[in-house]
């Protein structure tokens, strides 16, 4: 069953390599908040799920929907009471990534500092490994 993708991402490439962690995504506080946020109504929903699909002139971008339960081959991330799931195909391009929400005047969106990224498109939205 196909879903409605519910926000979209900026990708970000780090130069300096995240500190290893247990997970394979960590989340700011302010992501979170967020993810808290758009959970809030619907009681249906366990978490958020992370994909990836070929998109931009860069190759990849990240993809983010609610997820219902827990596919079995998802990875699942828990952190402060949320839950994220990172579907099989995503996996390998977001071990070690940050996952943050940037809110200023003109725009709200996550944003993914993933030290895997070799490239990004000029707008950010799509990214190669």
């Amino acid at each position: 069953m196909a879903t409605k993708t519910i926000a979209t991402a900026t990708v970000r490439a780090v130069k300096k390599r995240l500190l290893p962690t247990r997970a394979a995504l960590t989340l700011t506080p302010s992501a979170i908040h967020r993810i808290k946020n758009l959970l809030k109504d619907r009681e249906e929903c366990i978490g958020l799920r992370i994909g990836v699909r070929q998109r931009g002139c860069n190759g990849l971008s990240y993809t983010l929907d609610y997820a219902k339960n827990k596919e079995k081959l998802d990875e699942e991330v828990v952190q402060d009471g949320v839950r994220v799931f990172i579907d099989k195909k995503a996996q390998l391009t977001l071990l070690g990534t940050e996952m943050d929400f940037v809110e200023n005047k003109l725009s709200s969106e996550f944003v993914f500092n993933n030290p895997n990224i070799k490239g990004t498109c000029g707008c950010g939205e799509s990214f190669s490994v």
